[in-house]
Protein backbone atom coordinates (compact mmCIF):
# COMPACT_ATOMS: atom_id res chain seq x y z
CA UNK A 1 0.00 0.00 0.00
CA UNK A 2 1.18 3.67 -0.24
CA UNK A 3 0.99 4.49 3.13
CA UNK A 4 3.64 1.75 3.65
CA UNK A 5 6.43 3.63 1.65
CA UNK A 6 5.59 6.66 3.51
CA UNK A 7 7.65 7.69 6.95
CA UNK A 8 5.53 6.75 10.31
CA UNK A 9 4.93 10.01 11.24
CA UNK A 10 3.60 11.08 8.08
CA UNK A 11 1.61 8.01 7.80
CA UNK A 12 0.14 9.51 11.04
CA UNK A 13 -0.70 12.47 9.68
CA UNK A 14 -2.24 11.07 6.78
CA UNK A 15 -3.83 9.03 8.70
CA UNK A 16 -5.55 11.64 11.22
CA UNK A 17 -6.25 13.99 7.61
CA UNK A 18 -8.33 10.88 6.55
CA UNK A 19 -10.56 10.67 9.68
CA UNK A 20 -10.79 14.33 9.85
CA UNK A 21 -12.28 14.28 6.16
CA UNK A 22 -14.64 11.25 6.80
CA UNK A 23 -15.55 12.91 9.71
CA UNK A 24 -16.93 15.81 8.08
CA UNK A 25 -18.80 13.53 5.77
CA UNK A 26 -20.83 11.98 7.95
CA UNK A 27 -21.68 15.67 9.72
CA UNK A 28 -22.62 17.02 6.54
CA UNK A 29 -24.98 14.05 5.58
CA UNK A 30 -26.19 14.31 9.12
CA UNK A 31 -26.78 17.56 8.70
CA UNK A 32 -28.84 16.90 4.98
CA UNK A 33 -30.78 14.46 6.96
CA UNK A 34 -32.17 17.13 9.43
CA UNK A 35 -36.00 16.90 9.44
CA UNK A 36 -37.59 19.16 7.01
CA UNK A 37 -39.92 22.42 7.61
CA UNK A 38 -43.46 21.77 7.80
CA UNK A 39 -45.76 23.88 5.68
CA UNK A 40 -49.08 25.34 7.06
CA UNK A 41 -52.53 26.73 4.98
CA UNK A 42 -55.57 28.65 6.12
CA UNK A 43 -57.56 27.44 3.34
CA UNK A 44 -60.81 26.24 4.01
CA UNK A 45 -60.82 22.77 6.16
CA UNK A 46 -64.14 20.87 6.08
CA UNK A 47 -63.23 18.00 8.37
CA UNK A 48 -62.34 20.60 10.92
CA UNK A 49 -65.95 21.61 11.09
CA UNK A 50 -64.79 25.27 9.16
CA UNK A 51 -67.96 24.99 6.82
CA UNK A 52 -70.31 23.37 9.46
CA UNK A 53 -72.25 27.01 9.10
CA UNK A 54 -71.81 27.60 5.45
CA UNK A 55 -74.67 25.96 2.58
CA UNK A 56 -72.18 25.75 -0.49
CA UNK A 57 -74.41 25.39 -3.58
CA UNK A 58 -72.96 25.09 -7.38
CA UNK A 59 -74.66 26.89 -10.09
CA UNK A 60 -73.98 27.06 -14.29
CA UNK A 61 -76.39 30.09 -13.72
CA UNK A 62 -74.50 34.06 -13.46
CA UNK A 63 -75.06 35.02 -10.12
CA UNK A 64 -77.10 38.20 -9.86
CA UNK A 65 -74.08 40.19 -7.84
CA UNK A 66 -70.29 39.62 -7.36
CA UNK A 67 -67.97 40.30 -4.92
CA UNK A 68 -64.21 41.28 -5.17
CA UNK A 69 -61.97 39.96 -2.82
CA UNK A 70 -58.95 42.83 -2.07
CA UNK A 71 -55.44 41.78 -0.83
CA UNK A 72 -55.53 41.62 2.87
CA UNK A 73 -53.02 43.11 4.85
CA UNK A 74 -51.24 42.45 8.00
CA UNK A 75 -48.57 43.17 10.62
CA UNK A 76 -45.43 43.82 9.29
CA UNK A 77 -43.85 41.62 12.09
CA UNK A 78 -46.31 38.52 10.80
CA UNK A 79 -45.98 38.97 7.33
CA UNK A 80 -43.27 36.25 6.66
CA UNK A 81 -43.47 32.76 6.08
CA UNK A 82 -42.19 31.58 9.22
CA UNK A 83 -45.08 31.11 11.66
CA UNK A 84 -44.40 33.70 14.05
CA UNK A 85 -45.47 33.30 17.66
CA UNK A 86 -45.94 35.13 20.73
CA UNK A 87 -43.65 34.21 23.87
CA UNK A 88 -44.87 37.01 26.42
CA UNK A 89 -47.02 40.52 25.97
CA UNK A 90 -43.86 42.01 24.34
CA UNK A 91 -42.05 39.07 22.61
CA UNK A 92 -41.89 36.72 19.82
CA UNK A 93 -40.68 33.91 18.38
CA UNK A 94 -39.92 33.39 14.60
CA UNK A 95 -40.26 29.47 14.12
CA UNK A 96 -38.00 28.31 11.22
CA UNK A 97 -38.72 25.23 10.56
CA UNK A 98 -43.08 25.70 11.38
CA UNK A 99 -43.81 28.10 8.05
CA UNK A 100 -47.11 29.14 5.95
CA UNK A 101 -47.21 27.78 2.73
CA UNK A 102 -47.57 31.20 1.59
CA UNK A 103 -47.12 34.63 2.43
CA UNK A 104 -49.91 35.23 5.84
CA UNK A 105 -52.18 38.07 3.82
CA UNK A 106 -52.29 35.76 0.96
CA UNK A 107 -53.35 32.42 3.23
CA UNK A 108 -55.71 34.92 4.45
CA UNK A 109 -57.40 36.09 1.19
CA UNK A 110 -57.54 33.14 -0.22
CA UNK A 111 -59.68 31.27 2.51
CA UNK A 112 -62.06 34.49 3.11
CA UNK A 113 -62.29 34.62 -0.60
CA UNK A 114 -63.59 30.84 -0.31
CA UNK A 115 -65.84 30.96 1.91
CA UNK A 116 -67.59 34.02 1.27
CA UNK A 117 -68.33 32.80 -2.60
CA UNK A 118 -69.54 29.50 -0.98
CA UNK A 119 -71.84 31.29 1.77
CA UNK A 120 -72.81 33.22 -0.51
CA UNK A 121 -73.27 31.34 -3.63
CA UNK A 122 -71.19 33.80 -5.84
CA UNK A 123 -68.09 34.63 -7.41
CA UNK A 124 -64.87 36.51 -6.40
CA UNK A 125 -63.88 38.58 -9.55
CA UNK A 126 -60.60 39.94 -8.06
CA UNK A 127 -58.23 40.58 -11.01
CA UNK A 128 -60.91 39.10 -13.13
CA UNK A 129 -62.23 41.18 -16.71
CA UNK A 130 -66.21 41.76 -15.41
CA UNK A 131 -68.96 44.16 -17.14
CA UNK A 132 -69.24 47.58 -15.97
CA UNK A 133 -72.92 47.10 -14.67
CA UNK A 134 -72.37 44.18 -12.66
CA UNK A 135 -73.55 44.38 -9.10
CA UNK A 136 -69.80 44.18 -7.44
CA UNK A 137 -69.67 44.61 -3.91
CA UNK A 138 -65.65 44.80 -2.51
CA UNK A 139 -64.59 43.26 0.47
CA UNK A 140 -61.43 44.93 2.03
CA UNK A 141 -59.33 43.64 5.13
CA UNK A 142 -56.97 45.08 7.25
CA UNK A 143 -55.43 42.93 10.02
CA UNK A 144 -54.75 44.59 13.02
CA UNK A 145 -53.45 41.70 14.90
CA UNK A 146 -52.72 38.23 14.08
CA UNK A 147 -51.36 36.92 17.49
CA UNK A 148 -50.40 33.04 18.14
CA UNK A 149 -50.08 32.12 21.85
CA UNK A 150 -49.47 28.45 21.65
CA UNK A 151 -51.56 26.34 24.13
CA UNK A 152 -53.41 29.09 24.89
CA UNK A 153 -55.02 30.88 22.13
CA UNK A 154 -54.93 32.44 18.46
CA UNK A 155 -56.58 35.83 17.71
CA UNK A 156 -57.60 37.91 14.95
CA UNK A 157 -58.05 41.43 15.20
CA UNK A 158 -59.08 42.88 11.65
CA UNK A 159 -60.78 46.12 10.07
CA UNK A 160 -63.08 45.29 7.43
CA UNK A 161 -65.29 47.12 4.99
CA UNK A 162 -67.78 46.27 2.14
CA UNK A 163 -68.40 48.52 -0.53
CA UNK A 164 -71.05 48.81 -3.17
CA UNK A 165 -68.54 49.57 -6.59
CA UNK A 166 -71.34 50.99 -8.55
CA UNK A 167 -73.24 53.70 -5.83
CA UNK A 168 -69.88 53.61 -3.35
CA UNK A 169 -71.90 53.43 -0.48
CA UNK A 170 -69.63 51.39 2.22
CA UNK A 171 -70.13 49.97 5.47
CA UNK A 172 -67.30 49.51 7.69
CA UNK A 173 -66.85 47.61 10.73
CA UNK A 174 -64.33 45.36 13.00
CA UNK A 175 -64.25 42.15 13.98
CA UNK A 176 -61.74 41.04 17.21
CA UNK A 177 -62.15 37.07 16.95
CA UNK A 178 -60.56 34.57 20.04
CA UNK A 179 -60.39 31.03 19.93
CA UNK A 180 -58.71 28.16 22.12
CA UNK A 181 -55.88 26.48 20.90
CA UNK A 182 -54.40 23.06 22.82
CA UNK A 183 -50.61 21.82 22.11
CA UNK A 184 -49.20 21.68 19.01
CA UNK A 185 -48.71 24.01 16.03
CA UNK A 186 -51.43 22.08 14.03
CA UNK A 187 -53.87 22.85 17.09
CA UNK A 188 -52.36 26.86 16.80
CA UNK A 189 -53.17 27.41 12.86
CA UNK A 190 -56.45 25.64 13.57
CA UNK A 191 -57.29 27.99 15.59
CA UNK A 192 -56.72 30.75 13.05
CA UNK A 193 -58.79 29.45 10.86
CA UNK A 194 -61.69 28.69 12.66
CA UNK A 195 -61.24 32.61 13.83
CA UNK A 196 -61.13 33.29 10.21
CA UNK A 197 -64.13 31.49 9.35
CA UNK A 198 -66.62 33.56 12.10
CA UNK A 199 -64.74 36.67 10.55
CA UNK A 200 -65.82 35.66 7.00
CA UNK A 201 -69.39 34.71 8.73
CA UNK A 202 -69.89 38.44 9.62
CA UNK A 203 -68.30 39.54 6.60
CA UNK A 204 -71.12 37.75 4.56
CA UNK A 205 -73.83 38.94 6.89
CA UNK A 206 -72.32 42.67 6.12
CA UNK A 207 -72.00 41.42 2.19
CA UNK A 208 -75.85 40.17 2.62
CA UNK A 209 -77.42 43.47 3.96
CA UNK A 210 -75.62 45.45 1.26
CA UNK A 211 -77.08 43.80 -1.50
CA UNK A 212 -80.98 43.89 0.36
CA UNK A 213 -80.26 47.31 0.85
CA UNK A 214 -79.49 48.09 -2.71
CA UNK A 215 -82.95 46.27 -3.82
CA UNK A 216 -84.72 48.02 -1.61
CA UNK A 217 -83.36 51.50 -2.45
CA UNK A 218 -84.14 50.52 -6.44
CA UNK A 219 -87.90 49.39 -5.96
CA UNK A 220 -88.13 52.86 -3.88
CA UNK A 221 -86.81 54.68 -6.29
CA UNK A 222 -88.62 53.14 -9.15
CA UNK A 223 -91.55 53.56 -7.58
CA UNK A 224 -90.77 57.61 -6.75
CA UNK A 225 -90.34 58.04 -10.82
CA UNK A 226 -92.41 57.80 -14.19
CA UNK A 227 -90.82 57.77 -17.64
CA UNK A 228 -87.42 56.95 -18.84
CA UNK A 229 -85.20 58.33 -16.00
CA UNK A 230 -87.40 56.35 -13.02
CA UNK A 231 -84.64 54.58 -12.08
CA UNK A 232 -81.72 56.45 -13.22
CA UNK A 233 -80.48 56.58 -9.45
CA UNK A 234 -81.56 54.08 -8.41
CA UNK A 235 -78.05 52.57 -6.50
CA UNK A 236 -77.37 55.30 -5.76
CA UNK A 237 -80.45 55.48 -3.40
CA UNK A 238 -78.96 52.81 -0.98
CA UNK A 239 -78.68 53.44 2.58
CA UNK A 240 -76.11 51.77 4.54
CA UNK A 241 -77.02 49.14 6.99
CA UNK A 242 -75.10 48.91 10.53
CA UNK A 243 -72.77 46.45 11.52
CA UNK A 244 -73.82 42.56 11.72
CA UNK A 245 -74.26 42.11 15.55
CA UNK A 246 -72.77 39.21 15.22
CA UNK A 247 -70.65 38.03 18.68
CA UNK A 248 -67.21 39.50 18.54
CA UNK A 249 -68.17 42.12 15.92
CA UNK A 250 -67.56 46.06 17.04
CA UNK A 251 -68.93 48.64 14.69
CA UNK A 252 -66.54 51.54 13.68
CA UNK A 253 -68.48 53.46 11.62
CA UNK A 254 -70.75 52.79 8.60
Amino acid sequence: MMLDRLPRSTRGLVRGAVFVGALAGVMVVAACSSPSSRFYTLGVDGSAGDVAAVSARTSSAAPAWLIEVAPVDVPPQVAKNQIVVQTGPTQVKVLEDERWASLPGDEIRRALSTSLTQQLNTIDVYGTARSDSAAVYRVSLNVQRFESWPGSHALIDAVWSVRAVRSNAVMTCRSVVSEPVGGGYDSLVDGHRKALMQVSLQVAAAVRSMVAASGAGAAASQSRGTGAGAGKNAVGAVVVPGCPSEPGTVAAGG
